[in-house]
């Protein structure tokens, strides 16, 4: 049971404020909030918090779900409220195997010093993935193009053939009240499954996600997670 306790402090319900996904040298990651104890915010709050916080997510642990919320949409999935969550619960003694989303189980386990999960492509939201021909193209880009609601955007960094398979990407989702994501999972996973190969992704101002195709048409995605600050809700 992902909810059976933490989160509060005399009688205090505690939000944890996480970077998922943090780069070489700390920098980077995501931002993300975590409720432990979800289960004490009333679901008819739940979207308007994630909206006050301003995260592009905003997680409730409730019980065994695991619900997630950009500040203008609920997600049935998404890759660095996942990780960042199976971290923070591991952290607290309360590892587990699987997190249960709206989408789906999603497993779930440490390796390296990484935390990990593995979902699949068609939980991720809709959204355009457009190629580049370099990272500078990339970097250039000042948003998501008119009437586009979720777009990433991405280049070979370095050598396609090369062992590392780096990328250079950015995500704009406008659609979701997200203006530019740091660092965006389920395009990471998205991503792999069109490519069919492991990627190391350098997303936003320095964010590092590694991936790779798991079993049975699933994709793996890793990344490194810290703690920033908690804070009462």
């Amino acid at each position: 049971d992902c909810g059976s306790a933490g989160g509060q402090r005399g009688g205090m319900t505690e939000l944890y404020v996480l970077r998922v996904f943090a780069g070489p040298g700390d920098v980077g990651g995501n931002p993300l909030g975590v409720v432990l104890a979800g289960g004490e915010v009333p679901a008819g709050a739940r979207q308007g918090i994630a909206a006050r916080l301003g995260f592009s997510e905003t997680v409730f642990v409730d019980g065994e779900w695991v619900r997630i919320f950009t500040p203008a949409a609920e997600l049935g999935f998404a890759g660095h409220p996942t990780v960042g969550t199976a971290w923070l619960l591991r952290e607290h003694g309360r590892p587990t195997e699987v997190l249960r989303t709206a989408a789906g189980e999603v497993r779930t386990w440490t390796e390296d010093g990484l935390t990990w999960v593995r979902a699949r492509a068609e939980w991720a939201p809709a959204m355009e993935l457009r190629e580049y021909a370099n990272p500078a193209e990339v970097d250039a880009l000042t948003g998501a193009p008119d009437g586009v609601p979720f777009f990433y955007a991405w280049a070979w960094d370095g050598d396609k053939g090369n062992g590392e398979n780096e990328v250079r990407s950015r995500a704009f989702a406008p659609g979701v009240g997200i203006a530019e994501d740091e660092a965006t999972g389920a395009a990471a996973i998205r991503l792999t499954d069109q490519v069919g190969r492991a990627l190391t992704i350098r997303q936003g101002t320095g964010s590092r996600l590694l991936t790779r195709p798991g079993p049975g048409g699933t994709v793996d995605l890793g990344g490194r997670v810290v703690l920033s600050e908690v804070r009462a809700l």
